[in-house]
C-alpha cells in the first residue's frame, strides 16, 4: 500500500437475519379473494332468502299470468301525395356554324405500292383526313404518314 491511501477497514461479523420480510401485497393474495368470495355467496344467500321472492311481490308461490299492455303505432304514406313541381327553364341560343370545305387531292398517276404516299398531299392530323374524305388512310396512298398510324399497321384515322 501507499503511504497516503486510506486503509479499507474490516467489517464485522453480522449473523444472518433469517428470511425476508413477505411484501405487504402477499397479503392481499389471500384477504382480497377472501372478501370476494364473502360478498359472492352473501348476495347469493341474500337473493335466495326465505321466501324466494323479492320483496313486495306477494306472497310467495302465488305467480300467476299477469296481462301486459303494448302499443304499437304505424305510420303509412298516403296514396293521395302529390310529387313535387318540377321547374323547367329554357334559354333561347343563337349558334353560328362555320363550314370549311377543302378540295379532294387529285388522283396520283404513278402511285405503286412502296411509293410512301405524294409529297403535294400532307394531313397534319386525322380531324383533316376525315374531311377531306381521305379517311383511313392506307400506306401507299397519298397523304399518309406515320404520325396518322398509331398502331402500326398500315392504316392511318381507322378509328
Amino acid at each position: 500500500m501507499h503511504p497516503g491511501q486510506p486503509q479499507p477497514q474490516p467489517q464485522p461479523y453480522r449473523p444472518h437475519p433469517g428470511p425476508p420480510p413477505r411484501p405487504g401485497w402477499a397479503r392481499k393474495r389471500v384477504l382480497l379473494p377472501g372478501l370476494f368470495l364473502t360478498w359472492f355467496f352473501g348476495f347469493a344467500l341474500g337473493t335466495s332468502g326465505a321466501s324466494g321472492s323479492a320483496p313486495g311481490d306477494g306472497p310467495a308461490g302465488s305467480a300467476s299470468p299477469r296481462p301486459t299492455a303494448t302499443t304499437t303505432v304505424t305510420e303509412t304514406a298516403s296514396p293521395d301525395a302529390e310529387p313535387a313541381p318540377t321547374v323547367t327553364e329554357t334559354k333561347e341560343v343563337k349558334v353560328r356554324t362555320t363550314v370549311t370545305v377543302t378540295a379532294k387531292a387529285p388522283a396520283p398517276q404513278d402511285a405503286g405500292p412502296g411509293a410512301g404516299g405524294s409529297a403535294s398531299v400532307h394531313y397534319g392530323n386525322c380531324a383533316e383526313a376525315r374531311r377531306a374524305g381521305a379517311a383511313p388512310v392506307h400506306r401507299g396512298e397519298p397523304g399518309y404518314g406515320r404520325h396518322l398510324d398509331r398502331d402500326g399497321d398500315g392504316v392511318g384515322c381507322d378509328t
